[in-house]
């Protein structure tokens, strides 16, 4: 089991039947009913486990004790059993199910929370992976800390998960809001997972998140037409055609297994970026691809978040750059479209794990560049990079549209064009 309290915080000693701090009447009380309910003396229990074969500290909330609150108990807890993780090189999973801080010790329960972020960034910092799974009910501050802060987050189906539980939330509020799906839905978590499937799909993440590589992901063979194009108007026509292989082919011939993560964490999920992290031949790569669609917003934010976990983790990454460019609407511009494109530019530029790119369709403009590996790119004979599309260029040199074929040819966005001008490392050859 995990120790109690570490150096880094005194534990607080309360008796049975002390009423804390407060001296809130009946709290003690409270506490040893709990206690005999449950044969627990605190909301969570902490040790170490094996879960499919690999090691990880597990902190397990009893909702049953006084709704699984957080006091200042729980606090002591929850900071040994990091602390120990970090003695021993280990990942934590946290089981959650919370109604929120116990306000029956005031602010020194809410200070909790302070205490519990500053642990989780400590082991963050030690490149220690962190994965939570939401039980019913995770709300408020177990939300905000254990849950929402760690790097793979999945929930059980119809739990309720919401930083408000549902005796303080506004009376004419969306229930579907606050449910596992509804967060899933707003790319809050990662996996909505039958319970059936939780001990296996945990065995999956912990043994992909804790195997680091120092070597780069091998690059995909390409699985589309053989042949390089022999004009930048054909490159393009064929990066088009709807049969051309996409990222999903890609990724299934890639890997053994994978497991995506989903959304940006900032209220966006685009369904046309896939991220997440696979088994190959006894190694994790992490991914980050685009599948032909235009990249909104939460897609480049989603690819940021895997890409800095992946470099945190020391897991090699391969990103799949497939888009006609950036969403370029009005609601792409309002989520912050170029402020999602810089801070996956940053990802990508300030990665100290190596990465891997191949373009594998469209490559458009800079919402294509920003998953392109600086100096480490590659193609497939059925792709084409380009500054602008051919179209858009015609337009804005007032050409006609029956010069759109030769303005392909003087963008130069053929493979072999992109070899010859030293922007790509090499032309991948199919299977």
């Amino acid at each position: 089991m995990v120790p109690k309290a570490s150096a880094e915080g005194p534990a607080t000693a309360l008796g049975p039947l002390d009423d804390g701090p407060l001296r809130w009447d009946g709290y003690g009380a409270a506490r040893a009913r709990a206690t005999e309910s449950t044969g627990e003396r605190e909301s969570v229990v902490c040790g170490t486990a094996a879960i499919g074969g690999t090691r990880a500290v597990v902190i397990s909330f009893e909702f049953r004790y006084l709704g699984g609150s957080l006091g200042s108990r729980t606090g002591d807890r929850l900071e040994a059993a990091y602390t120990r993780a970090r003695e021993l090189r280990l990942p934590v999973v946290s089981l959650i199910a919370t109604g929120g801080s116990r306000m029956q010790e005031g602010m020194l329960a809410l200070t909790q929370l302070q205490r519990i972020a500053g642990q989780s960034t400590l082991n963050r910092a030690a490149g220690l992976p962190q994965l939570a799974v939401l039980r019913d009910p995770t709300t408020g501050g177990g939300w905000a800390t254990l849950g929402a802060g760690a790097d793979v987050v999945l929930a059980l189906p119809g739990a309720q998960v919401g930083f408000a539980g549902s005796r303080v939330r506004p009376a004419d509020a969306d229930p579907s809001a606050y449910t596992a799906e509804g967060q899933l839905a707003t790319g809050h978590i990662d996996a909505v997972v039958p319970p059936e499937r939780l001990r296996g799909t945990l065995a999956r993440w912990l043994r992909l998140l804790t195997t680091p590589d120092e070597e780069p992901a091998p690059v995909p063979a390409a699985q589309g037409a053989g042949d390089p194009p022999d004009s930048g108007w054909s490159a393009v026509q064929r990066t088009r055609a709807p049969e051309r292989p996409r990222a999903d082919a890609y990724l299934d011939t890639y890997f053994d297994w994978r497991e995506d993560i989903s959304g940006d964490r900032c209220g966006g999920v685009d369904d046309g970026v896939r991220c997440g992290f696979g088994h190959r031949a006894g190694r994790t790569v992490a991914y980050a691809a685009q599948c032909g669609t235009a990249t909104r917003p939460a897609g480049f934010r989603t690819a940021a978040r895997l890409v800095r976990l992946a470099d945190r983790l020391g897991i090699p990454v391969l990103t799949l750059v497939d888009t006609p460019g950036a969403a370029n609407d009005a609601a792409a511009e309002r989520s912050g479209a170029g402020a999602a494109i810089a801070d996956l530019f940053a990802a990508m530029a300030a990665a100290r794990t190596p990465l891997t790119s191949l373009l594998i369709g469209e490559g458009g403009s800079g919402g294509a560049l920003a998953l392109a590996a600086p100096g480490r790119l590659w193609a497939t004979p059925d792709s084409y990079f380009s500054v602008i599309a051919p179209e858009l260029a015609t337009a804005i040199l007032k050409r006609p549209p029956s010069e759109v074929p030769h303005t392909a040819d003087q963008l130069h966005l053929r493979p072999q064009d992109l070899m010859s001008l030293g922007l790509i490392r090499g032309i991948v050859p199919a299977n």
